[in-house]
């Protein structure tokens, strides 16, 4: 399942939720959204495994990057898996 990180205040994360609600995923089912605000576990996962603690942030299996548009492209790709 596809993992996005987020902080609630980031326009960023917000674009991208929009542009997976508007793909028509599910969250619960296509994707989970994380806290990855500062002090969360989800920060740790996001600096872990990026290397920085810049949100959104999404993590599918082998697969992990930053930016929001590059995020958005992903999200369109599996829609046509």
């Amino acid at each position: 399942m596809i993992e996005l990180y987020i902080r609630n205040d980031c326009p960023f994360c917000q674009k991208v939720l929009h542009a997976a609600r508007q793909f028509e995923l599910k969250e619960g089912e296509d994707f989970i959204v994380i806290d990855a605000a500062a002090g969360t576990p989800g920060r740790k996962v996001v600096l872990k495994t990026g290397g920085k603690a810049m949100v959104p942030f999404l993590i599918d299996g082998e697969t992990s990057m930053y930016e929001s548009e590059d995020i958005i492209s992903y999200l369109k790709g599996t829609l046509s898996e």
